[in-house]
């Protein structure tokens, strides 16, 4: 993955030349090359795909489009967001999330957490069949994504009882997940006092162009409030929908996604079906939003 951006965009391929040397080996090579094994591996995926997002909106800045109103991340995102905001640079956030990935993976023993997609069902709903499933153990929304997706997390067994409930009762659908660990649940704790004092040493910057938070879905300019937000962030359910909700009610109606994949764009039309969204991850889908975008912002005016 991003092979194609390096190869077409001097401003992406600087990206991934300054991610090489913060980090001390070449994540390029893993990004470009693989092998898929070693790219999977939580500790380099974290930097991959931020490194990836933050070439894709390098390219997209470097083509000329109009700049953005706001930033919003969704898990490890909010760190792309962050740089594309300039609060804090490519190479303290690639270096902090190789570091993230690696305590959130040993925050928890392979096998004693879990997480699970809820298809169909409200978030009371499913707040109440976790409260039910836990029987003195953790499980609690992690994901909320939209009106019919969420996605729930804790230890293995009270998921496995939360998605019995949810198959017996309001949900349309529900779908284990293949992770490596239950993220953004208390069990995440012990990862989050890990991170904690590295990001303390982190120069985090005001910024002029607000970020939205997953933890409280609000827009924060200050440098401050940005690293609790991202702090808490590890323990805490992200707040998609209420995130992008935010979004539209103060009159954006223009979502660009950067970085590998479309799961933000597919999740927008779920929330706001008339929202304008379009990833980008390559020349192609670059050269496609830029005039999705030009045709529509001109349809506007007229």
């Amino acid at each position: 993955m991003g092979k194609n951006l390096a190869d077409n965009f001097s401003t992406a391929r600087a990206v991934f030349e300054e991610a090489d040397e913060a980090l001390g080996f070449a994540i390029s090579r893993l990004c470009f090359d693989g092998p898929a094994e070693q790219l999977q591996l939580t500790e380099n995926t974290q930097p991959a795909i931020l490194t990836v997002s933050v070439a894709a909106f390098r390219a997209m800045e470097s083509e000329g489009f109009p700049a953005a109103s706001y930033f919003a991340g969704h898990s490890l995102g909010e760190y792309s967001a962050l740089v594309c905001a300039g609060v804090i640079s490519l190479a303290d956030a690639v270096r902090t999330v190789r570091a993230r990935g690696q305590y959130m993976q040993e925050a928890v023993p392979i096998g004693t957490g879990a997480m699970a997609a809820v298809m169909g069902a409200d978030l009371n709903q499913i707040e109440s069949a976790c409260q039910e499933a836990r029987h003195g153990q953790v499980c609690a929304p992690a994901n909320i994504n939209s009106q019919s997706q969420v996605v729930i997390a804790g230890n293995t067994e009270a998921v496995d009882r939360a998605v019995e409930l949810l198959k017996q009762g309001a949900a349309k659908r529900v779908v284990k997940l293949n992770v490596s660990a239950p993220f953004h649940c208390a069990l995440m704790m012990p990862a989050q006092e890990r991170l904690a004092p590295a990001l303390e040493k982190v120069n985090f910057a005001d910024t002029s162009i607000p970020v939205v938070t997953n933890v409280d879905a609000l827009p924060k300019t200050n440098g401050t409030e940005l690293r609790k937000a991202l702090v808490m962030q590890v323990s805490s359910a992200v707040r998609w929908q209420a995130s992008v909700e935010l979004l539209i009610n103060r009159g954006v109606d223009t979502f660009i996604e950067v970085g590998p994949g479309k799961v933000l764009t597919g999740l927008l039309r779920q929330i706001r079906r008339e929202a304008l969204g379009r990833n980008i991850e390559d020349s192609a889908s670059l050269a496609e939003a830029r005039q999705l975008f030009t045709d529509f912002h001109f349809s506007q005016r007229s």
